[in-house]
């Protein structure tokens, strides 16, 4: 058993105030192989008053001292890039492929993005050309809380302590206390990469625990979470008490229209898409749209996707989903395969239990469902499993209306061969995202999304600026 009870605070690890053990669960096997400690008020009061008291000198920093910390915390990175993959692998079931993989390259690669934007950001400007004694002061918005889940640990932890440091800010992490060890040995690499102390702290929690204290702390000026919408309303309406600015990266419910002139691919490549990661992630395009000339084609391709698709322990390698992250999350996702049923979607591969041959573990089958309706649970609420929905339409514009026809904005996904119709139906999908064709979004791009998947944006310039405040100023003197 892996003892990780301590918090890294002011840049030491120090033990807790009072002793309130968790252990962490490998998903593949059910078996407890670490320890970590939940954090109680006394250990977040003392992680904020480290990083207010190493707020002055850090958001003095030249931009040229903190490029230098940022580049050796990507060289430590990468040198430790495997122990952070079986790190991830271990703690919330990612396979070994996918885990050494993306899990872990996708961190690398956003370090290196915010390093792309910081050499290029401007932290004082003129307002325009004609304004020589206006100017435009980009400053460190202060102490931030930064609330990371557990289904893509290192992206979502990088796309918030990596612009915090490139502000100038000084921050606490709470991880998801589900798969904490990934974000330990972060706090490893920036401690090697002589990240200042105070700047970067880190205590374990859980939402209602540290999560809370962190939201409606009078010292923290802003909370950056990804995680349910139902824990980001809960995080809005703490955050309110001290006016302090909230940015929220949440749930989703992502629609992938196909139209019967995309690829050959399409169907297979979105199914596979919606399984990836066992299905556990936000912009998983879980609602499938197909027009209804390919709609019994497009069935049946999904169903040969789903049981081709291999489900097995995180350990192995080789191209296959892992388990679940929890009992919990099982659960809920047996339960919503038992919804669909009920209100009347074709299951027509998968379903209930586990995959033959996986008798312990958190593993679920690839399931499909065809001809739902929009109106069914299955096709509005956040399944986070591998769970995909087919329904037919007859029109682009009804697709469209299909699409919007949900609570949720995050990302939907067009496949078709005419480019007017590819951009014209982007620009008519209510959310933050529209991956067409099977083209993914490039390094630095924002990411975020409308309605209730939540506010702001993380990535490039966008997720910088999320840590700066805005200081206009009149009667600048250029010269001085």
């Amino acid at each position: 058993m892996i003892d990780a009870r301590k918090f890294y605070i002011n840049g030491a690890w120090v033990s807790p105030h009072a002793e309130a053990d968790r252990v962490v669960i490998d998903p593949s096997s059910e078996e407890a192989y670490a320890t970590i400690s939940l954090g109680d008020q006394a250990d977040t009061d003392a992680a904020v008053a480290a990083a207010k008291a190493a707020l002055p000198e850090w958001s003095a920093a030249s931009k040229e001292h903190r490029l230098a910390i940022l580049r050796k915390v990507l060289d430590v990175y990468k040198r430790r890039s495997a122990e952070m993959g079986e790190a991830m692998s271990r703690e919330m079931g990612a396979p070994h492929d996918l885990s050494h993989g993306i899990q872990t390259g996708i961190g690398a690669m956003h370090i290196q993005a915010f390093i792309d934007t910081l050499e290029k950001f401007d932290f004082e400007r003129t307002l325009r050309d004609d304004t020589p004694n206006d100017r435009i002061i980009y400053e460190p918005i202060g102490v931030c809380a930064l609330i990371t889940p557990w289904n893509w640990p290192m992206n979502q932890v990088t796309l918030k302590v990596i612009p915090a440091l490139a502000a100038g800010c000084t921050m606490v992490l709470k991880p998801s206390e589900e798969a904490p060890m990934s974000s330990l040995l972060f706090a490893e690499i920036l401690h090697e990469a002589g990240v200042p102390a105070g700047v970067f702290n880190l205590v374990n929690g859980n939402g209602t625990g540290v999560g809370t204290q962190l939201s409606g702390h009078p010292d923290v000026a802003f909370v950056s979470f990804t995680g349910s919408t139902r824990a980001g309303t809960a995080i809005s309406k703490n955050a309110a008490d001290t006016v302090k600015r909230v940015s929220l990266e949440l749930g989703g419910k992502g629609a992938n229209i196909i139209f019967t002139d995309a690829d050959p691919d399409a169907v297979q490549r979105g199914a596979i898409h919606c399984f990836n990661n066992t299905g556990q992630s936000c912009n998983a395009p879980t609602r499938m749209l197909v027009e209804r000339s390919r709609y019994d084609a497009a069935v049946q391709e999904a169903i040969e996707t789903a049981e081709a698709q291999a489900v097995d322990i995180a350990a192995k390698t080789g191209d296959h989903i892992g388990p679940m992250i929890n009992q919990t999350q099982f659960d809920k996702v047996q339960s919503m395969i038992d919804v669909g049923i009920k209100e009347g979607a074709k299951l027509v591969a998968g379903g209930t239990g586990r995959p033959q041959g996986l008798n312990r573990g958190y593993f679920v089958r690839p399931t499909v469902f065809a001809d739902c309706t929009n109106d069914m649970d299955v096709m509005r609420q956040e399944i986070f499993g591998p769970v995909l929905c087919i329904m037919p339409f007859d029109s682009e514009d009804e697709a469209i209306e299909i699409a919007n026809d949900t609570p949720y904005g995050l990302t939907n996904y067009v496949q078709t061969a005419d480019p007017k119709r590819a951009n014209r139906v982007a620009r008519a999908l209510k959310s933050g995202m529209v991956e067409m064709n099977g083209n993914f979004r490039s390094a630095g791009a924002p990411f975020g999304g409308f309605k209730q998947s939540g506010t702001g944006r993380e990535g490039g310039a966008w997720g910088l600026e999320e840590y700066l405040e805005v200081k206009a100023v009149g009667g600048w003197f250029p010269e001085a």
